[in-house]
């Protein structure tokens, strides 16, 4: 007999949050909004109910959590170093085997940051929520 603890409602919301943050503050470092938009599309890193029960367990919330965290600490440094490299598109293959769409390899992100202007971006979180 195994038993196997379920993830919680916090971890589930915690994946959510990181999915929210990559699209808002790690995607438009990267690209236009026309490339985020397809992706939405394409829905990448998107989470529905049916892939929350595939997640099921705490072990694999946890290395979904952990996947998206390394991931966005390798793409927020101030430059993208090569020696990363393996260690992005092994996260990015967890994230793709435990059921999350995440097409990319460190390279697409490597050429993506030396072709991009900086630009404003809609997805970007506001710098302030008021106008007055």
């Amino acid at each position: 007999m195994k038993i196997v603890f379920a993830s919680t409602q916090s971890q589930e919301q915690e994946i959510c949050d990181l999915v929210r943050y990559i699209y808002s503050n790690i995607f438009p470092l990267y690209f236009t909004d026309d490339e985020i938009s397809q992706f939405e599309q394409l829905k990448v890193l998107h989470i529905s109910k049916k892939q929350f029960d595939e997640i099921g367990t705490l072990k694999d919330a946890f290395q979904v959590m952990t996947s998206i965290q390394t991931v966005i600490s390798i793409l927020e440094s101030s430059h993208l170093n090569q020696q990363y490299s393996e260690v992005f598109n092994k996260n990015a293959d967890n994230l793709n085997e435990l059921g999350l769409f995440f097409p990319f390899e460190f390279e697409q992100f490597e050429a993506a940051k030396n072709m991009k202007p900086i630009m404003l971006s809609i997805y970007s979180k506001a710098d302030n929520e008021l106008l007055i």
